[in-house]
C-alpha cells in the first residue's frame, strides 16, 4: 500500500510487494476465485479463437496488414477515449453486477458477427464497427474485472491471483489460436466467432453461483465532482505507481503489435497461412503461460524485475526481426511471450498493491488506459512501418522503442530511490548494479 504522497513513498528499483503466502496456485482454494478462473479459461479461449479469426478474416477481405492494425486500433480506441470513465464507474458501482452485464454484451458483441460471418453479407467495415463496440465495452470491463480480484481474494492472495489471471489467459492462448486454425480451414471462420459469443455463458454463470457473503467488503466511492481528476492527481504524485505506467505504455504501444507482425510474418516473409499464424501464436503464448506460472511462484515483486523484463522483451524483439528462418524466428517468440508477460505482470501488481482501495478501480483504468489504449496510436504507425517498409523494420521498430522506454524508466527509477549506477569489474563482484549514493560516496 502506498504509504504517503510524493517521492518520499516512493519505493527503489529494488523495492518488493511480499506475499505471505506461498504456493503457485494458491489462490484457486478459494471458491468464488475457482468459479472466476473456470468461467475466464473458457471465454478467454473463445476470445482467443476470435482474435486470431479476426485478423485472418480482416487479411483475407484486404490484403492489408495496415487494415489489421486498424482493426486493433479501433478496438482499443475507446480505451484511449473514456478508459478513465471506466474506472470512475468502477470504483462507484458493485464491481460484480458490472461484470454480469459487460460480459453478457461481449457475447452478444462474438454471436452478432458470427451472424455476418455465416451468413455470408460480412465487409471489412462491420469487422470495424464490431471491434469498436467490444472496445467500449472493456472500457468497463475491464478496471471492474482487474480490481474485482481483491474483493474476491483480499490483499494476502492479490499478488498470486493477477499472476493466475495471466496465466489463465495464456493457457487459453495455447487452445484459442490452435482451435481457431482447424476451424477456419474447415467449416470457415464463423464458427469460430459464434463458439466466442457462447463461450461467455461460462463467466456469467461463475458470476451468479459466487457467495456474495464470502466476497471482501470493498470501498464504495459516492458520486462527487472531481474524481476524474482526484484519480490522476493521486497517480501524478506516486512514482511507484506512475513509472511502471510509462513503461507499460510504451511497450503496449509500440512492442505488443503482434497481431500486425505475426500475420505479416507468416504471410509475407515465410510464405506461410493460417496455420503458421496459429502456430506463432501458439508459441508466444507457451512462453508467456511460462512467464505467468514464474511470476506466481514468486513471493515478492521488484521494480527491478519490470525494467530487466522489459529491456530484454525489446532486445528479442529485435533479434527476430533479422531471424534469417522461421525456424529461428518461432524459437525466439517462446522468450518473447515470456519476458512480456513478465514485464506486464510486474507492472500489473506492482500498480495494484501500491494503490488505495479507494482509488484502484481509478489506477487501474488509466494502467489499462495507456497500456491497451496506446494500440489505437501503434497500431497503425506500426501497420505503415510494416507495409512501407518490410515487416522486419516494423518489427524492429517495436523492439527499439521498448527498450529505450525501459532503459528510461529505470533511470528515473533509480533517481526517484537516491540510487546511483555502480560499475564494478573485479572478479567475483556483480558488473553493474544500483546503490545508494551514500554507499558509493563511501567507496569511492
Amino acid at each position: 500500500m502506498s504509504t504517503g504522497p510524493g517521492a518520499d513513498s516512493a519505493p527503489a528499483p529494488t523495492s518488493t510487494h511480499e506475499s505471505k503466502t506461498g504456493g503457485t496456485f494458491s489462490s484457486l482454494k478459494i471458491r468464488n476465485y475457482r468459479l472466476f478462473a473456470t468461467g475466464a479459461v473458457i471465454s478467454n479461449t473463445g476470445t482467443w479463437m476470435s482474435r486470431i479469426t479476426q485478423d485472418w478474416l480482416v487479411l483475407s477481405l484486404t490484403g492489408s496488414a495496415t487494415a489489421v492494425g486498424i482493426t486493433t486500433a479501433l478496438q482499443f480506441l475507446p480505451m484511449l477515449l473514456f478508459g478513465l470513465y471506466g474506472g470512475v464507474i468502477a470504483d462507484r458501482l458493485p464491481k460484480r453486477q458490472i461484470l454480469l452485464v459487460s460480459q453478457a454484451m461481449l457475447g452478444l458483441c462474438g454471436i452478432a458477427l458470427a451472424v455476418l460471418t455465416l451468413t455470408g453479407v460480412v465487409e471489412v467495415w462491420h469487422v470495424y464497427l464490431i471491434a469498436f463496440l467490444l472496445g467500449m465495452v472493456t472500457v468497463v470491463d475491464n478496471p471492474a474485472r482487474q480490481s474485482f480480484v481483491s474483493e474476491m481474494v483480499g490483499p494476502a492472495q492479490l499478488r498470486n491471483a493477477v499472476s493466475l489471471n495471466s496465466a489463465n489467459f495464456q493457457s487459453a492462448r495455447l487452445i484459442g489460436p490452435a482451435v481457431a486454425g482447424v476451424l477456419i480451414t474447415t467449416v470457415g471462420s464463423g464458427w469460430a466467432f459464434l463458439l466466442n459469443g457462447l463461450s461467455f455463458l461460462a463467466p456469467l454463470i461463475g458470476l451468479l453461483m459466487m457467495r456474495t457473503s464470502e466476497l471482501h467488503a470493498s470501498v464504495r466511492v459516492p458520486r462527487a465532482k472531481g474524481q476524474l481528476r482526484e484519480g490522476l492527481r493521486y497517480v501524478r504524485g506516486r512514482p511507484e505507481l506512475i513509472w511502471p505506467i510509462v513503461l507499460v505504455g510504451f511497450v503496449g504501444t509500440f512492442g505488443f503489435n503482434f497481431p500486425i507482425w505475426l500475420t505479416a510474418f507468416a504471410d509475407g516473409v515465410f510464405d506461410g497461412g493460417a496455420g503458421m499464424y496459429s502456430f506463432f501464436n501458439i508459441l508466444m503464448a507457451a512462453g508467456s503461460l511460462a512467464g505467468a506460472l514464474l511470476s506466481a511462484r514468486r513471493r515478492s515483486t521488484r521494480l527491478r524485475m519490470l525494467v530487466a523484463a522489459g529491456t530484454a522483451f525489446g532486445l528479442l524483439e529485435i533479434a527476430a526481426s533479422l531471424s534469417p528462418t522461421v525456424w529461428f524466428f518461432s524459437l525466439l517468440l517462446v522468450p518473447i511471450g515470456m519476458l512480456g508477460l513478465t514485464t506486464n505482470i510486474t507492472a500489473n501488481t506492482s500498480v495494484q498493491m501500491a494503490a488505495d482501495p479507494e482509488m484502484r478501480g481509478r489506477v487501474m483504468s488509466l494502467y489499462m488506459m495507456v497500456f491497451a489504449g496506446g494500440t489505437p496510436v501503434g497500431a497503425p504507425i506500426v501497420g505503415w512501418i510494416s507495409d512501407t517498409y518490410g515487416a522486419r523494420v516494423g518489427f524492429a521498430s517495436g523492439g527499439v522503442i521498448s527498450v529505450i522506454a525501459a532503459l528510461a524508466v529505470g533511470f528515473a527509477l533509480a533517481r526517484v530511490g537516491g540510487l546511483r549506477l555502480k560499475v564494478d569489474l573485479r572478479q567475483g563482484r556483480p558488473h553493474v548494479r544500483f546503490v545508494p549514493r551514500e554507499r558509493l560516496a563511501t567507496a569511492a
